[in-house]
């Protein structure tokens, strides 16, 4: 069973590895077939956002997340957060407040984001 403490802490860990771009950690929380829509309305998936990292072209140099609520259904957590961004997109610096909904699944292999939304604020 999911714990809202075990979903705060993935969040933390997603948010560092945001901060530092680091792609193994995020292989890692995504799940193989997530969605997500960005705010410019745009869908992607998992390889998606991880080539934007890879390849340089956003860099969050500040992320202060405040998660508004988190709900736990049996295996599946929904956690709705506001976000300060400050940072640069495609070399254009960027400082924008963001809110977002994830979702969080149990799996065998551990718990992963399988779906989420954000927009602009």
């Amino acid at each position: 069973m999911i714990t809202k403490d075990e979903i705060l802490n993935l969040e933390n860990t997603l948010y560092e590895a945001i901060k530092n771009s680091d792609t193994e950690v995020l292989d890692n929380l995504l799940h193989a077939d997530l969605l997500f829509v960005v705010p410019s309305g745009q869908t992607i998936t998992k390889e998606m956002d991880l080539q934007t990292y890879r390849e340089g072209n956003l860099k969050v140099k500040e992320l202060t997340p405040k998660v508004e609520e988190l709900n736990i259904i049996a295996d599946l957590a929904v956690v709705t957060l506001q976000m300060k961004l400050k940072g640069d997109y495609n070399n254009e610096p960027f400082e924008a407040k963001y809110r977002y909904i994830r979702f969080w699944k149990e799996f065998p292999e551990g718990i992963k984001v399988v779906g989420g939304s954000g927009i602009a604020i």
